[in-house]
């Protein structure tokens, strides 16, 4: 069957209900739907169809668990210490403060991904050149009941994680996209409403709806 086929999904409902997963099960993504989802990334828009986006797919539970997982829990911790966080665990992050507590939870938990997608650009191109290749890699993931979501990595760790993956100096990293099953649902997601968030014809100026 042809990958575009498989996503039975109606566009507007994986719109609509995908949100940022964290919390992922073992379970292994099938082969066939890896490769449905990194077909969907490539089709994505991309200036002039030059095509400098790359996909590196990681789903050697080996290396994710003992390689790739502690590097990016170090990166995330790295992260904080840059926004001048004294946090040095999990424990110590605020309860109210949701948002880092579940990234925190990701870093600790990266290394049980059942896979990961590295986003990649040739010539050192720009994040703008696979920003919507994510974007279509992450919807076709929900489409198939796969959850994910976008990070980076803290700069200490780059020559590292260059070396642990072969990568070219002149190929640029920008995003790390862990993808499986959820421990949980998906959406609906939250959201402020539109009439807060966006405006019409200048800065302030409200639209035609509420």
């Amino acid at each position: 069957m042809n990958d575009e086929k498989r996503l039975h999904m109606p566009l507007g409902e994986a719109i609509f209900s995908q949100r940022s997963i964290r919390k992922f099960k073992p379970d292994p993504i099938p082969v066939e739907d890896i490769h449905t989802i990194v077909e969907a990334g490539v089709r994505a828009p991309n200036g002039g169809n030059r095509q400098v986006g790359r996909f590196l797919v990681l789903t050697d539970r080996k290396k994710i668990h003992d390689e790739f997982g502690p590097l990016y829990y170090e990166a995330w911790w790295a992260k904080r210490r840059d926004e001048g966080h004294t946090w040095t665990s999990l424990e110590q992050i605020p309860a109210e403060d949701k948002s880092h507590r579940a990234a925190a939870q990701l870093a600790s938990e990266m290394k049980d991904a059942p896979a990961v997608v590295f986003a990649l650009a040739m010539n050192n191109g720009p994040a703008n050149s696979v920003i919507p290749a994510c974007q279509n890699l992450m919807l076709a993931a929900r489409a198939l009941g796969i959850g994910s979501l976008p990070t980076t990595l803290h700069p200490s760790v780059m020559e590292r994680f260059r070396a642990m993956f072969k990568i070219p100096a002149d190929v640029a990293f920008h995003f790390c996209i862990p993808l499986g099953y959820p421990r949980g649902s998906f959406g609906p997601n939250v959201r402020k409403p539109t009439s807060e968030t966006t405006f019409l014809n200048a800065w302030g100026a409200a639209v035609p709806w509420k």
